[in-house]
């Protein structure tokens, strides 16, 4: 069986020590390295190579994350997986855009990081249980933003036009519904396609069922 090679980077040699000594009593494991600061894991990469990276998200110098990112863009094929003490927002999705494969806080127990790195090993992203909560509300919250952009540009009055022609009414019955006339209604779906940078009254009706247009009224 093929061992995870395991490099260790934080500025507490305790630490260190204490991690080295749990994943050496695991027959997968190979720990090939420790650093205590970003330089030196850049330097250890580049010599050992490691398939997985533990490494503090806070370090002297450059941080942690700055590190990752570097690492992570260099050196595709070493996963990193973060280790921090406290469950900062800030810090968890920064790690994250950085490439991070894993966020862990270490109030961790000894068997739960142990399955952590091997999902990682596997090709899993394990986030700490305390964390994933708020990346599914980060996510969330990144979707409607998305979402209420894609009408950004269009008035109230466009946004209620869409929404009747995505309903396949027509100008007549959109002029009808909204108390406008035919030529008016011509004229906001006209300026409708022109905004949203669709052809045809499909397409802008596919695209407003898309980015859930009735949430935005």
């Amino acid at each position: 069986m093929t061992k995870q090679r395991i490099l260790l980077v934080d500025d507490h040699e305790v630490v260190r020590l204490g991690l080295r000594a749990l994943l050496e009593h695991h027959p997968q494991f190979e720990v090939v390295g420790e650093a205590s600061n970003s330089k030196e894991a850049l330097d250890q990469v580049e010599l050992t190579r490691p398939d997985i990276v533990l490494m503090d998200i806070r370090l002297p110098g450059a941080s942690g994350i700055e590190a990752c990112e570097e690492i992570t863009s260099k050196y595709p094929d070493s996963r990193v997986v973060m280790l921090t003490s406290y469950a900062e927002d800030e810090m968890l999705f920064s790690a994250i855009r950085a490439g991070a494969s894993g966020y862990i806080l270490k109030q961790i127990a000894g068997a739960d990081l142990i399955r952590s790195i091997e999902a990682v090993g596997r090709g899993e992203a394990p986030l700490d249980p305390a964390v994933t909560q708020r990346v599914f509300q980060e996510v969330r919250r990144a979707v409607k933003e998305e979402e209420a952009s894609a009408f950004a540009n269009l008035s109230q009055q466009e946004r209620h036009v869409l929404l009747l022609v995505s309903e396949g009414k027509t100008n007549r019955e959109i002029a009808k519904a909204l108390f406008l006339g035919e030529g008016t209604v011509r004229n906001y779906v006209s300026s409708i396609l022109s905004k949203l940078g669709v052809s045809n009254r499909a397409e802008a009706a596919a695209y407003a069922v898309e980015h859930n247009l009735k949430e935005y009224l």
